[in-house]
């Protein structure tokens, strides 16, 4: 029998950070020596965001450089990891009678690659990725997760990569370093009390229990939703901690969430 995988939310930032050396991206890397090394991995990016639920089906997912006004060599970058069609089945199954569609088109994009070019250099492991439909409610997505929790059992490393707090046009972009914001602060500060005491409701209504603070955190929902499919698959004994901590440019959490051992 696999053993039970854990669950994981990364805050994954800018899409340089899969070139970069810092904090952050020495954090990642240190985690996959915490891990059970999987048989897969299902991971649902915030730059997936469309207008139904979609799972790639490829053997070869092609490497998206779904961005623009970088460096040269951040669209050099390539992540070769194998997809596995039979897991992309497995969840069509487990989410039935919701309608997923099988894609071919679609591969990884830099909110799975940028951080799993740190996690996992070699690209071995294969890789699944399930699109957010930005047509259903918040809960809709959390529910997906805990429809999705079984695949732990089966050796799956569920991952979601966003950003807790999100806001661009709040972001600093200069190279100078700045503080938080207090209102990101105060959001994610809320955010993991929530998730320590296992209390669910008001991160999944955040718009309606979170305050101002979630306008401004939130503004849009595709960075926060991927947290959401990762907090359904906990169950009631899987402890909860935060790898990786910090607020990038003011206004973009940094923070990663890790259910279970």
């Amino acid at each position: 029998m696999a053993p039970l995988m854990p669950a994981l939310f990364f805050g994954h930032g800018n899409p340089m950070n899969a070139l970069l050396r810092n904090p952050y991206t020495e954090a990642w890397a240190a985690m996959a020596a915490d891990l059970p090394r999987p048989k897969a991995i299902l991971c649902i990016s915030a730059h997936w965001y469309i207008q139904d639920a979609a799972v790639t089906v490829s053997t070869a997912p092609r490497t998206i450089h779904d961005f623009g006004g970088f460096p040269r060599e951040l669209y050099q970058v390539q992540y070769p990891a194998p997809g596995d069609p039979q897991l992309a089945q497995r969840v069509q199954k487990l989410l039935a009678p919701i309608s997923v569609r099988l894609d071919d088109h679609w591969g990884i994009d830099h909110g799975t690659w940028s951080v799993l070019t740190h996690v996992y250099p070699q690209a071995d492991i294969p890789v699944v990725q399930l699109s957010i439909d930005e047509c259903r409610p918040a809960s809709f997505h959390f529910e997906i997760g805990q429809r999705l929790a079984s695949l732990r059992e089966e050796g799956v490393l569920i991952m979601g990569s966003g950003n807790l707090v999100h806001n661009l046009h709040t972001y600093a972009w200069g190279r100078h370093i700045v503080e938080p914001f207090d209102w990101a602060v105060a959001f994610e500060k809320r955010a993991r009390e929530l998730l320590l005491a296992q209390e669910d409701q008001p991160l999944i209504d955040y718009e309606n229990k979170l305050g101002r603070e979630a306008l401004l955190a939130v503004p849009t929902p595709d960075h926060y939703l991927p947290l959401l499919y990762v907090v359904g698959t906990r169950l009631p004994s899987d402890p909860i901690s935060f790898p990786v901590e910090g607020v990038d440019g003011g206004s973009i959490s940094m923070l990663a969430v890790k259910i279970g051992g």
